[in-house]
């Protein structure tokens, strides 16, 4: 396990997903920066057959609700601790505007 990461979970093939710098992260590549509930993914149901008792996913990853707790956690935990130097404070404000630009329908 890399430092500074949480683990959530173990794939059934030895992948480990794990948050690290913020990020969900399967095999130490970065997957998603925030969770979406099941309801409101696209392709709920065929996630649920596949996974019947996902509540969460992180990218590509299908999560249960424990695990999903374990990984907002850890995702909240990240985003809590503050840098505020301009580099980081740009990157935040980079982010925002471009949610905002995609919220506003760009693709």
């Amino acid at each position: 396990m890399s430092p500074g990461a949480v683990l959530v979970r173990t794939t059934h093939d030895g992948r480990k997903v794990e948050v690290i710098a913020g990020q969900v992260c399967l095999d130490g590549r970065p997957e998603a920066r925030e969770l979406t509930v099941l309801d409101e993914h696209p392709n709920r149901q065929a996630i649920l057959r596949a996974v019947p008792r996902a509540t969460h996913v992180a990218g590509r990853l299908p999560l249960t609700l424990a695990e999903a707790s374990v990984a907002q956690a850890a995702l909240r935990a990240a985003q809590d601790r503050f840098d505020g130097s301009p580099q980081a404070v740009r990157e935040r404000i980079r982010r925002a505007e471009w949610g905002k630009t995609l919220a506003d329908g760009a693709e």
